[in-house]
């Protein structure tokens, strides 16, 4: 039986690894400060639900405030940490910048911190894939230059990533971290597509479509995320024998630091995204196209080649059913 603590436990991936781990008998620790980024009510629904699971414990606090973090480890004792708790949105950086260095960067330098004075085992944390920014190459792939994000939350993510080398090197901190890939599913996050399209499409309200609809994206279903996820945290990062400072790897190092992919390395038009939703609703939508927003990207696409290697990680789930499955959640928490 293992204990981990679960850093955004009432946030839409953090809910979803929480019930595998309790699942499989694990003890869990959650911990969240609920903020209001988005409806709060689902974060509450979500852990009400956690609640009810035997092995689960709940902490609310904040990632930033370094003393409950300290009080969180020595209370609680966690051998692995798995960390989603962060500000998400590449749009809401460009209004609130601050937030983001708060939860980010602060936060995050709080469970660094926690984790090497605590003789944790392996600290498994969310990056993104929008850490490629500027790049084109397709498919993205470790091996690929991160120099040039388009957003803070792009730039604090790359940060985190740093950061953990960082620890890995200095104190021998096994870290690895995971740059998802757009996931969606059943009590998703409300500023997603999936959730955005179908709340729209069912009010009959137009719908937006970014760079007049030509977005590419590498939808991944949470199921497939959270067994990723899961695999990874049972094989704890260990240093590359073949690292060369000569030749430097970017997604491995000397020290106990991995970095990868996950998502379902098939990118989807946004147009047939939406195509398949209209398909599950049995409603049609209407289209509002527009141009690229700020920050955004054109298209994202996951090289897991490394992932699957390591982990045997293996995304299955076509977009038909995890629209389909969403959908089933969507009306049955919301009606209609």
């Amino acid at each position: 039986m293992a204990r981990v603590l679960v850093t955004g436990a009432a946030g839409f991936i953090g809910y979803h690894v929480t019930h595998k781990l309790l699942d499989r008998g694990d003890q869990v620790i959650g911990f969240d400060n609920l903020n209001s980024y988005y409806d709060p009510k689902l974060k509450a629904d979500r852990l009400a639900d956690l609640k009810c699971r035997e092995g689960f414990t709940f902490v609310e606090g904040d990632l930033a405030d370094q003393r409950a973090v300290d009080e969180l480890f020595i209370d609680h004792a966690p051998g692995s940490v798995i960390n989603l708790a962060a500000q998400a949105g590449v749009r809401y950086s460009l209004e609130n910048p601050h937030a983001y260095v708060q939860s980010n960067l602060v936060g995050f330098m709080s469970v660094l911190e926690a984790c090497r004075h605590r003789g944790v085992e392996h600290l498994v944390y969310a990056s993104s894939s929008s850490v490629y920014g500027a790049n084109r190459t397709m498919p993205f792939a470790v091996s690929h230059n991160v120099d040039h994000p388009l957003s803070l939350y792009a730039a604090s993510k790359k940060a985190n990533e740093l950061m953990a080398h960082t620890y890995s090197h200095l104190y021998g901190l096994p870290t690895t971290g995971l740059r998802f890939f757009t996931v969606y599913g059943p009590w998703g996050r409300p500023d997603m597509a999936a959730f955005l399209f179908t709340r729209a499409i069912l009010a009959g309200e137009p719908i937006d479509l970014f760079n007049n609809g030509q977005m590419l994206r590498d939808f991944t279903y949470v199921d497939d995320i959270v067994e990723g996820v899961i695999r990874v945290l049972d094989r704890p990062a260990q240093p590359s024998l073949a690292w060369s400072g000569e030749h430097p790897e970017p997604g491995t190092s000397a020290a106990p630091y991995r970095v990868y992919n996950i998502g379902n390395n098939q990118p989807v038009e946004l147009t047939r995204f939406v195509q398949v939703l209209e398909e599950a609703l049995g409603v049609p939508a209407v289209r509002r196209y527009l141009p690229m927003q700020p920050g955004d990207v054109p298209a994202t696409w996951a090289d897991v080649d490394a992932l699957m290697a390591d982990v045997g990680f293996s995304p299955s789930t076509p977009i038909e059913v995890g629209v389909r499955r969403f959908v089933e959640w969507y009306r049955g928490y919301y009606g209609g």
